[in-house]
């Protein structure tokens, strides 16, 4: 079933597919859409339910009406599921879609959850990025002087990650709201069971934060795909799908 879901006069676009009780929700990163999971969609709706979406500003949803938190992402979600009726479902999220679907297991408690170059974790700043926040702070300055001001805006474009760029208007305020938000508070509260899938090469949220979660969440265990980066689950679908059946089924063989 294809469809269009309303939250707060946001329509949200999703694809569900019912088969049984339990439901693999699937979560796209930044700047991507449902597309990115459609090959574990695809396969995992052979035995189990499935939901993919598009988060609201990407893919066949519409743009945002007005900046959105994090949190909007995660009761827009969350209204989706009971609108669905779909009990502790089992989160697959890439990325940005991790940050949501960690707030949602802070609320939920779901038994299990998938979770690939998670985001969600403020970035160390190198010596580099320090001097250039600076430099940015001073030219924010400057940008506010008659004459001058003007002179510097094409600047602006130096500044900023790729992500950063290529948005603008409320996405782009949605951007700098949801990259600010810090979840290494919630992890310790987590009962889910997670697994965590990450490349070794990832600059986009590097191994260290994949670590940082393994240690501080109760009930999470890492596996490393060496040479591959923050797209290492899609990059190696066949073995990311091996990995998710596993660890599923050995879940469900303790659960009482």
């Amino acid at each position: 079933m294809n469809d269009l879901y309303n939250h707060k006069n946001q329509p949200m676009y999703y694809r569900y597919h019912h088969n049984v009780d339990t439901t693999l929700v699937f979560l796209h990163g930044w700047g991507q859409s449902m597309i990115m999971m459609e090959p574990f969609e695809t396969h995992f709706q052979k035995k189990y339910s499935t939901l993919n979406i598009d988060f609201p500003g990407f893919g066949l949803s519409a743009p945002l009406n007005d900046a959105w938190t994090i949190y909007d992402y995660a009761d827009a979600l969350e209204a989706l599921l009971d609108h669905l009726q779909i009990k502790n479902p089992i989160f697959v999220a890439h990325s940005f879609g991790a940050r949501v679907a960690l707030i949602l297991a802070h609320r939920l408690q779901p038994q299990q959850m998938i979770l690939t170059g998670a985001a969600g974790l403020k970035p160390k700043l190198s010596l580099g990025t320090h001097i250039k926040v600076r430099a940015y702070k001073l030219l924010k300055i400057g940008l506010r002087v008659p004459v001058v001001g003007t002179k510097l805006v094409p600047l602006k474009t130096f500044f900023g990650s790729e992500d950063y760029r290529q948005t603008q208007g409320a996405l782009r305020q949605t951007f700098v709201s949801v990259v600010n938000e810090d979840l290494s508070k919630i992890l310790k509260e987590i009962q889910t069971s997670t697994l965590l899938i990450w490349g070794d090469k990832d600059d986009a949220t590097p191994l260290w934060m994949g670590k940082t979660m393994a240690k501080n969440m109760k009930d999470a265990a890492l596996i490393i795909f060496e040479e591959d980066d923050h797209y290492a689950y899609y990059h190696q679908r066949v073995r990311t799908i091996r990995i998710i059946e596993t660890f599923i089924k050995q879940n469900k063989e303790v659960t009482p």
